[in-house]
């Protein structure tokens, strides 16, 4: 289960890049905060708290 979590939030990550013109004034954000979960979920994954 971990490890489907952590696949979607990658791919969440790699959505959340400033790639449209819209969406380049956000800055670094969306990836960021999605970079930070990822972090944390792939800690938790490692020591086996998830």
């Amino acid at each position: 289960m971990g490890t489907i979590i952590l696949i979607v939030l990658v791919l969440l990550l790699i959505g959340a890049l400033p790639a449209w013109p819209h969406s380049r004034n956000w800055g670094y954000a969306p990836s960021g905060v999605t970079g930070l979960i990822v972090l944390v979920l792939l800690f938790m994954l490692i020591t086996g708290r998830l």
